[in-house]
């Protein structure tokens, strides 16, 4: 008998319904939760793919990110999709059966920045896998069907489960501004950077230099279509940015490693008057940084907190071939292996780009 199934007394069938739980650090179980009932406006989907983000890693090696602290047993991702299996009384525009892509941040609709548009900005967001609330690695969970988009026929679940990342790439893009012809430098090449060099190549950037310490990483940003690429750890990035580029500088550098090191080296790589965008978060709060630079060349710094408005746009990308986005996809797990997809993500950080878990 299908395990994801138990008679009730009546002899019916019933789901049943599991989540992977972080119960200490490192450590994991899966357990039994109850099945989701939705809500008016809300549907029920059977997740089938999950990606491991950096957040959740952090949560799994650390228990905290800055004050979001993991109090108990906790539920870790965010990055999902799956298939609807039931609908509520309100909702029309999905039915039972449809494969869905999730955007994991409810907000509340009504503050000046949701008003706005830039609703990812909202201080009220629940967010999964983000303490106190649960995340989504789970079989069945329930969310708001505003916030479930529908996947074309030609979009798989695991790609729809890798449009959460993708919208953070499309979204520094955005920020930057780039476009047709830009030069751009991209300082990591982990999940985010190499999503940021996807989002960067179909916005028409024509040169994309890569920048990291992992050769293995460098590598795979090469394959999925960076220009050049440099090693930070053998290297002068500064040199050999002015030996690709000239003493112009790059129009849109971009910070996707979190690093001090790296934070601090954007203005010395931007153009005059070009752009920076901070997209990795610093586990230190107060950096040095040379203002001077930033002054001398009236350089526009700006920053990234997530997305916004950029599902639809994502996934049409995907379904059009403008962005593989499965490239990034090094490493695949089950639902039961989760505590080793996790440990390998930490262990093998060299080689794994993005670890994903099939439900």
């Amino acid at each position: 008998m299908n395990s994801y199934f138990l008679l009730n007394s009546k002899g019916s069938r019933e789901m049943q319904n599991k989540a992977v739980f972080m119960t200490d650090l490192k450590e994991m179980s899966i357990k039994d939760v109850p099945m989701p009932e939705p809500g008016s406006n809300d549907v029920v989907v059977r997740i089938e793919y999950c990606g491991i983000c950096g957040s959740d890693v952090h949560y799994y090696e650390q228990g905290r990110i800055g004050d979001y602290i993991v109090k108990g047993d906790f539920i870790l991702g965010h990055e999902v999709a799956g298939t609807v299996t039931e609908v509520g009384s309100n909702v029309s525009h999905l039915k039972k059966g449809d494969r869905v892509a999730l955007e994991p941040g409810i907000t509340c609709g009504r503050c000046e920045v949701c008003k706005e548009g830039k609703y990812n900005l909202c201080k009220d967001v629940v967010f999964f896998a983000t303490p106190p609330v649960q995340g989504a690695l789970q079989k069945y969970v329930k969310h708001p069907a505003d916030l479930c988009f529908k996947l074309p026929d030609n979009v798989s679940t695991k790609e729809g489960a890798l449009v959460e990342p993708l919208s953070v790439g499309l979204h520094a893009c955005k920020q930057g501004n780039v476009g047709l012809g830009d030069s751009v430098v991209i300082l990591g090449s982990g999940c985010m950077g190499l999503v940021t060099l996807l989002s960067a190549k179909a916005a028409g950037a024509s040169n994309v230099i890569v920048v990291d310490i992992k050769e293995k990483r460098l590598e795979f940003a090469k394959k999925l279509g960076a220009n050049h690429v440099i090693n930070a750890r053998t290297d002068n990035v500064e040199e050999r940015v002015r030996t690709i580029l000239g003493e112009r500088g790059a129009d849109v550098v971009i910070e996707a490693a979190g690093s001090p090191k790296t934070i601090y080296l954007t203005p010395f790589l931007a153009k005059r008057g070009g752009t920076i965008v901070l997209v990795g978060l610093s586990v230190e709060p107060t950096l040095e940084y040379n203002f001077a630079q930033v002054m001398d060349k009236e350089l526009t710094i700006t920053s990234v907190f997530r997305y916004r408005n950029l599902y639809p746009i994502a996934i049409k990308a995907i379904s059009d071939g403008s962005i593989d986005v499965q490239q990034i996809v090094t490493h695949e797990f089950k639902f039961d292996e989760a505590k080793n997809a996790f440990d390998t993500v930490i262990a093998d950080a060299e080689n794994v780009v993005k670890g994903i878990i099939a439900l």
